[in-house]
């Protein structure tokens, strides 16, 4: 009799456990979500028939607004912003931002987060109040500059849509495009014009979330693609000229590292 109990016991827990299991729904389930970006996200960009929203939007019914534009960089996403609140105003539950491998390319200076100035300011702890003189910072704004130009953006986004949840994206690894004469980008382990590494733009969109109160999705190491590699050239969409853009597959590959990355985020508040 004390067997069977027990048995019962751990068949009821077993049911409630696989129950539990089959119960969760993922956040972003059934959501509206914009995609800001270059050609990567691109629908016209022909490196790719499907694109990784595409394979959310099959996996999770998501409704996705892309506006996303081949050859673009940090700078455009204001104008991206626009276009979302022309279109479809606040009706949108979430945000991703995925660019910055256009500003590498093209060779836009790093720059700098913050410009400082000495400023009197109201202080006391201890003792009574009194104006005393400190450092103070301001979000540089100079669209001249990778930061400048992020700080921009994003100071815009935040203001459009402080109610939505917004996720940055860093670039992924690239090697080389060679599309014509006019258009023969190196790959990655070269500097740009600037003399500076894709990594360190990769480095300023992971630091632009803590300075922003963004979440980053590390796109460049989660993701898993490596261009670099001729056993990774089967993600990109052509081994010889192109291990720039992903293909399907690479595509269906980052969208699985999106898959789980979102489910721990919330889609909206």
């Amino acid at each position: 009799m004390k067997k069977k109990i027990i048995l019962l016991l751990w068949a009821t827990l077993l049911c409630g456990r696989i129950q539990a299991q089959t119960s969760y729904v993922h956040p972003w389930m059934q959501k509206r979500v914009a995609y800001f970006g270059d050609s990567i996200t691109d629908p016209r960009n022909s490196g790719s028939k499907v694109k990784y929203w595409n394979f959310l939007q099959e996996w999770l019914g998501i409704t996705p607004y892309v506006y996303a534009v081949s050859g673009r960089q940090w700078n455009d996403i204001p104008r991206q912003a626009d276009k979302l609140k022309e279109e479809h105003g606040d009706s949108v539950d979430a945000i991703l931002i995925f660019i910055g491998t256009n500003d590498y390319n093209h060779g836009v200076p790093i720059g700098q987060w913050y410009d400082e100035k000495e400023e009197q300011v109201m202080y006391g702890s201890g003792q009574p109040k009194k104006l005393v003189d400190r450092k103070r910072r301001y979000m540089n704004m100079d669209g001249n500059t990778y930061r400048g130009r992020i700080n921009i953006a994003l100071d815009k986004v935040k203001r459009m849509y402080p109610t939505k949840q917004i996720v940055l994206l860093t670039p992924i690894h690239r090697a080389q495009f060679h599309r014509n004469e006019k258009n023969w980008q190196c790959t990655e382990d070269y500097t740009n014009q600037c003399g500076i590494y894709l990594e360190e733009y990769i480095d300023a969109v992971k630091e632009a979330g803590n300075i922003w109160a963004l979440p980053v999705i590390d796109m460049n190491a989660l993701s898993g693609l490596y261009p670099m590699m001729d056993e990774h050239a089967q993600y990109f969409a052509d081994p010889q000229v192109d291990r720039l853009h992903p293909n399907d597959k690479g595509h269906e590959r980052m969208a699985r590292t999106l898959y789980y990355q979102l489910s721990a985020l919330p889609c909206t508040f």
